[in-house]
């Protein structure tokens, strides 16, 4: 990790923070639980949950493309929470029940209906990692990210996504019946399926946005549900949607609509329109000249995420 050093402002004056990368000790476990949408766009679950094995996972959430989560905390430089995390992801996927009871009863049927089981992730978090963890990570084929936290004085926190390894395990049958945002049925057409019924030049716009997304860091991962296709960092920061019908594809970007010169047509508010994945800014890109017009929107999303 780069040594960073952060500097507050005292009239003419700089004055270096002081940071700690102290292990992790339950208060800011608790930090985190109490604001884990904001840190890592993840639904609070359950804390220090309890397997039928005597296992007990730190924290359990449901993230907003609606997998689950398990968030393991390194407190010593021995504890080896990657293998545990691995452990509990193979629980929770013998256990899919218990966690579906869970959401249910926390936020309603509709986001239990809703669970992408394709491929749940294990979040790991510590002050630091090493070189092993970060190369053991990129073998193991599992869909794992290893985030890094620095504290400086008492009111700053800094998370570092170190690693992230994105991969998708058989997902089960759409529930029958399950209601998308918009309405429509979840045995719908899939986004891999609108995807395979693309003409040439959509292909070939999807393919270019794609790289733009994929290419703003090394820190930018793609997650494929079942009806639109994610792009985050820590946090989404653009979803598509492929409408090969219309020979467009729709973006939602994390941007408060508010903020945006809206044009008709090209950009509009959904923040009280149902519609998949997340981002309040809708935009809609038939053609390279909309892309062109959309990039300072995605690298703002991005920069904001």
């Amino acid at each position: 990790m780069t040594d960073l050093k952060l500097f507050q402002t005292k009239g003419e004056a700089l004055s270096e923070l002081e940071s700690s990368s102290a292990p992790l000790e339950k208060g800011l476990q608790t930090q985190f639980e109490d604001n884990l949408d904001t840190l890592l766009g993840v639904r609070f679950l359950a804390s220090e949950y309890s397997t039928t094995h005597g296992g007990r996972m730190d924290t359990l959430g449901i993230d907003e493309n609606g997998y689950p989560v398990i968030i393991e905390y390194k407190r010593d430089r021995s504890e080896n929470v990657i293998n545990q995390g691995l452990f509990y992801l193979d629980w929770l996927m013998d256990h899919r029940g218990d966690f579906e009871l869970l959401v249910r009863d926390r936020y309603g049927k509709e986001a239990a209906d809703q669970i992408e089981w394709g491929a749940p992730r294990l979040i790991c978090i510590a002050a630091d990692f090493n070189k092993y963890d970060e190369h053991a990570v990129k073998q193991m084929g599992r869909n794992i990210e290893l985030v890094r936290y620095k504290k400086f004085g008492d009111n700053l926190l800094l998370l570092e996504l170190l690693t992230a390894v994105s991969a998708s395990t058989s997902s089960k049958t759409p529930t029958a019946g399950a209601k998308a945002p918009n309405g429509s049925s979840a045995s719908s057409k899939t986004v891999s399926e609108y995807m395979a019924d693309m003409g040439q030049e959509l292909s070939d716009l999807f393919a270019d946005v794609e790289i733009f997304l994929l290419g703003r860091g090394d820190d930018v991962t793609k997650k494929v549900t079942r009806f639109y296709l994610a792009y985050r960092r820590i946090k989404n920061y653009a979803c598509v949607e492929v409408r090969p019908t219309l020979n467009q594809l729709k973006m939602f970007l994390k941007i408060d609509p508010d903020t945006v010169d809206l044009v008709d047509g090209f950009s509009r508010d959904v923040r009280k329109i149902g519609h998949f994945g997340t981002g309040d800014l809708e935009l809609t890109i038939g053609s390279h000249e909309d892309f062109e017009r959309a990039k300072p929107l995605i690298l703002r999303s991005y920069e904001e995420s």
